[in-house]
């Protein structure tokens, strides 16, 4: 007949980090003394112990075990219930052993950590940081992140506030920081700033940095330059009062012998001028009326040029170098779909490109800080020039070398096939990714 197997309670509630016991009750209904083994089954198995584990009872006796759950204090146990089973094999009748099932409500716990790296950077115009919000709570959290500057001599600014880290996971933001103030030299001024992380019912954490302000004047300059100046000083002394004077020497010495030999052959060489000169004459004149005939003719002249380059032109002919720039920002409000392959289309911001001017992107910023799963495609008109998953990505930033162009019948358009919304968005909610463009308007339309 086997056993049959009972538990005291069959729904309990534990925090991690902390135990919590219940009882099982076993009763042999076989007819021969049997060994019973006990253990757990379910995702609860790695943090659960029952004692005994081996009990040995006669015919109709009773015997009590004790199920201990112990979930560790850390983001391997998400928050939530978990249900488990108290198996019971028999010995002696093993097709009758039995099993008695429950649910343990692991309960969440917060551990969020927020961290600058580095905490001391040193600049003369900008210094970047990196903000790191660690997670080793055991359910997601929704945080918002904030700057501040005592004593206002910073311009602080984040790539992005709002986000939602996992559980388990770290979460990284980019902060710039950029004194108002510039000085050419001068000692090194410390520019304290600070970082607060938020979270709902919980009090805020905060981490400190430092902006080491140098001067902009590189401190080896001025002495290089004074090296500098004192070696072109020993270099002029020292041509005046040594070489100077001996070059002259040499030169005078040089010169008077070269003078002799030279006033001899000039004497012989004159009347030998004299013929040439009457020569040269003569083809000056046929020289000069050649000149004349050509002028009259309307010689020749030289090619044109091939014109001027195109260094400042992009591919499509379209100046990438001049316009005015623009910045703009397309969020997407995507619904949930059960078919991948259906997008829904997001525009460029009214007003945000004129109707006559040709847009030049140089630079793309996607993020999708909820965790959206999905596709995200960008588009000019019907071409579609970039693809990726949203999973892939939180915060993703391109810089082109090669600028892309938008003419005015090819605009620029975001599509989201929206397959699973991340937190705190429910199942059936919707993707909200989003892509800034930056790059400037050109007069002319690209072909």
């Amino acid at each position: 007949m086997g056993a049959t197997t009972s538990l005291a309670s069959r729904q309990l509630s534990v925090t991690p980090g902390q135990s919590i016991e219940a009882e099982v009750l076993v009763r042999n209904n076989g007819t021969l003394v049997d060994q019973f083994t006990l253990d757990i089954v379910g995702d609860s198995r790695e943090w659960t112990e029952v004692e005994p584990r081996v009990m040995n009872l006669m015919p109709a006796q009773d015997g009590r075990a004790v199920v201990r759950f112990t979930p560790p204090r850390n983001s391997s146990v998400p928050a939530g219930q978990v249900p488990f089973g108290v198996r019971v094999l028999s010995r002696e009748d093993p097709p009758n052993s039995s099993v008695a099932e429950g649910v343990v409500d692991v309960e969440p716990f917060m551990d969020l950590q927020l961290e600058l790296s580095p905490k001391t950077s040193k600049c003369r115009t900008k210094a970047v940081h990196e903000v790191i919000v660690d997670n080793s709570g055991n359910y997601p959290i929704p945080v918002e992140v904030i700057t501040n500057d005592p004593e206002e001599q910073l311009k602080l600014s984040l790539d992005h506030s709002s986000l939602v880290v996992q559980p388990g996971t770290s979460a990284f933001l980019k902060l710039r920081a950029k004194p108002h103030d510039r000085f050419l030299r001068g000692q090194d001024k410390r520019l304290p700033f600070g970082v607060t992380a938020t979270a709902p019912d919980q009090p805020p954490i905060n981490a400190d940095g430092t902006v080491v302000q140098q001067q902009l004047l590189p401190k080896w300059l001025l002495p290089v330059a004074v090296a500098a100046l004192a070696a072109a000083v020993a270099l002029t002394v020292l041509w005046f009062t040594l070489v100077k004077p001996t070059v002259q020497t040499s030169a005078r010495e040089a010169a008077k012998e070269q003078a002799k030999t030279e006033n001899a052959a000039m004497m012989a060489q004159a009347q030998q001028a004299q013929d040439k000169a009457a020569k040269a004459e003569d083809k000056a004149a046929a020289a000069a009326k050649k000149v004349d005939d050509m002028a009259a003719g309307g010689g020749g002249g030289g090619g044109t040029g091939a014109g001027a380059g195109h260094a400042n032109e992009g591919p499509n002919g379209v100046d990438i170098t001049s316009g005015q720039a623009v910045d703009f920002r397309i969020t997407t409000d995507a619904e949930a779909q059960p078919d991948p392959d259906q997008f829904d289309k997001f525009k460029t911001p009214d007003g945000a490109v004129p109707a006559d001017k040709t847009l030049v992107i140089t630079d793309i910023i996607l993020q999708n800080p909820r965790g959206d799963a999905g596709m995200l495609q960008i588009k000019r008109g019907d071409e579609v020039l970039y693809e990726t998953g949203l999973q892939n990505f939180r915060d993703l930033d391109y810089h082109f070398l090669e600028p892309l162009t938008f003419a005015p019948d090819k605009a620029l358009t975001v599509e989201v096939s929206c397959q699973l919304p991340g937190a705190p968005e429910p199942a059936t909610g919707k993707c909200h990714p989003s892509v800034s463009f930056s790059g400037r308007l050109s007069g002319g339309a690209a072909q």
